[in-house]
């Protein structure tokens, strides 16, 4: 993250498990009344909600200190009152406090940090990452268009896997707290060795 910060009021979805990375996107089905309702008020004001994983999957439980604002893109709103929609991240930001508020849902202030969407890899970074991602897909039995992949921007390409593959929510919220993409990208390799050593016969928590 960088020095370049700015404090503001946010709305929250605590949802453990469903990490959001800037510049990707996150599908969700919103059927409770109070996340409902944060929709409803999201989309008459600037559309956006803040993903951020409670420590615990207990009601009102501390959250992580950092999360990421999505905006809402496509919404779907059904005849009941729930909503399908898909965020895609904008920015992260590092929790403050969380306020006292009267409003169903929680929200927080918090200091959103300008991302830099210039950060690169070396080219020894990118290659090895490649490599150890081949590796792993391979091991997990994955199919992976890899011409596609290479096509890829740095910054796509990493916080994409953070997203999408098969770690544990803490593995997940230390990749979203990865200070700079070289960081992440150093921690996935790191993550991607560890699950890959896995034999299939042990369980892995998944994103979705």
């Amino acid at each position: 993250m960088t020095a370049n910060t700015m404090t503001r009021r946010l709305s929250i979805f605590p949802l453990t498990g469903a990490v959001l990375f800037p510049g990707m996107q996150l599908p969700l089905h919103l059927f409770e009344p109070r996340y409902r309702a944060l929709v409803s008020d999201a989309l008459i004001r600037d559309r956006q909600i803040a993903m951020i994983q409670p420590q615990s999957p207990v009601e009102g439980a501390p959250l992580y200190k950092v999360g990421c604002i999505g905006k809402i893109g496509e919404v779907q709103a059904m005849e009941d009152g729930r909503y399908n929609i898909i965020l895609e991240g904008t920015a992260r930001f590092r929790l403050v406090r969380e306020l006292d508020v009267a409003t169903a849902f929680r929200q927080i202030e918090a200091e959103v940090y300008a991302e830099d969407e210039d950060e690169t890899l070396s080219h020894a970074q990118r290659g090895g990452f490649e490599r150890e991602a081949r590796r792993f897909a391979d091991m997990q039995g994955y199919s992976v268009d890899w011409d596609s992949v290479e096509r890829l921007d740095d910054r796509s390409l990493i916080n994409g896997v953070s997203q999408i593959a098969p770690f544990d929510p803490a593995s997940k919220q230390a990749l979203l707290e990865a200070e700079t993409l070289t960081d992440r990208c150093e921690l996935l390799v790191q993550l991607m060795q560890f699950y890959g050593r896995t034999d299939g016969s042990e369980e892995i928590t998944t994103l979705q």
